[in-house]
This record gives C-alpha cells, structure tokens and sequence, in this order.
C-alpha cells in the first residue's frame, strides 16, 4: 500500500449488499462483480482506489494495524473490541438492528447472580456492571437462543433484528444496550497521510447517504 492508494474493507454477506450502492452512489465501484469472484482485493474505476473484502469480524483489525484505511464495521465490533487506532466518523445507517438482553417469557423477577450467554462479552460486562448486577459470562458463538430453555443461563445479550428467533425460543427482548448499524472507520495514521482522499470520500458517501434517507 502506497500513499497515493486507498484501501477500503468491506464486509462480506448482507452488509456488502447494502453498501455497494452506496458507494456507487459515492463514485467508486468495482470492475468486477465481487459476489461472484472469489478474489478478496479488486480494482475500481477510481484510480489507486481498491476494495478488500472479509468477513465482518476482520474488519476493524485490518484498518487498526493500517492494511487498510478505510473500512465498514458493525457497531457491534466497535463496541466489543475498543476503536484504538481509528476514528469511526460516518454512521450509513445500513444493517440496523439493536444489541439487547432477553430472558425467558416467565423469567423469575430477580436472581442474585445473573447466568448471561453471549459472545459480546465486553458489552455484556459493562452493561450489567453499570447496573450494580453481578453475573456470571458464558461465552458461547451460536445457539444463544437455547441456553435458557436448556438451562445454561438466565439471560443471553445478542444482537435483535425482528425478533422472531426469540419468541421462537420462549424469549422476550428486554433492555436495549446500544442501536447497532454499519459504520465507516478511518486509520488514524491514514486519515494524516490521505487526508484529503479520505475526506472526498467520506463527503461523497455522506451525500449517498443523506440522499437515501430522503
């Protein structure tokens, strides 16, 4: 990666899908149809502008330690893993859903030391230890839904979209710990180095943006 090259990771899946109009809607789209290649860095019709694409996860990594300078990350992965080494300045109110607790339909009233699956750990941690609540964390990557009807724990956090995965599972959303969508974060060695490439595209996709919510 040079000074006068851009690299922008995006997230495979749904989330690709809902930001590549945006970004052709900034001027910048790949010269390939990146759904359906199984290379991971394409060329763009905008000279020394290139797209990385990797699962979601990888993301905020790759743009931390700079092999990338621009990318779009959940909230969610913002908020369990620390936004050291980037900014994150444009919300493109993509992918929304919201990060919350659930607990079975006819849940006690109270329990002393809460039972809490989740795979957002640090989220969970702070958001129970700004509630005085003591817990006990069960980190677990899938399946949240069940660990109360099989009874591993008390309460899962995770991320709610409609819901129905859920009620499905004899669970009721509670508390609401953040509003979660897609977020562009920026290198901050990059955002010195390029700045006035960043800032036209970062204007650029804050203009899609305002135009769609029109």
């Amino acid at each position: 990666m040079t000074a006068t090259e851009l690299v922008i990771a995006l997230t495979k899946g749904r989330i690709l899908r809902e930001t590549l109009p945006l970004f052709e809607s900034a001027g910048i789209r790949p010269l390939e149809d990146i759904e359906k290649s199984r290379k991971l860095l394409f060329d763009t019709n905008v000279d020394g502008v290139k797209l990385l694409l990797m699962r979601g996860s990888d993301v905020p990594t790759y743009v931390r330690f700079g092999s990338a300078d621009i990318g779009v990350a959940g909230k969610d992965l913002i908020l369990e893993n620390g936004s050291d080494g980037f900014y994150e300045p444009l919300d493109l109110k993509i992918a929304t859903c919201k990060m919350m607790t659930a607990e079975p339909v006819d849940a006690p009233v109270a329990v002393d030391r809460l039972r809490v699956a989740t795979k957002f750990t640090n989220i969970a941690k702070r958001f129970y230890a700004e509630r005085g609540q003591q817990i006990e964390l069960i980190k677990l990557n899938g399946a949240l839904e069940l660990a109360p009807s099989l009874g591993l724990a008390d309460a899962i956090v995770d991320i709610v979209d409609t819901g129905k995965t859920l009620k499905a599972n004899g669970l009721v959303a509670k508390d609401t710990i953040a509003d979660i969508s897609s977020r562009v974060i920026v290198n901050k060695a990059s955002m010195k180095i390029k700045n006035a490439m960043i800032l036209d595209v970062l204007a650029k996709l804050r203009d899609a943006v305002t135009s769609v919510e029109a």
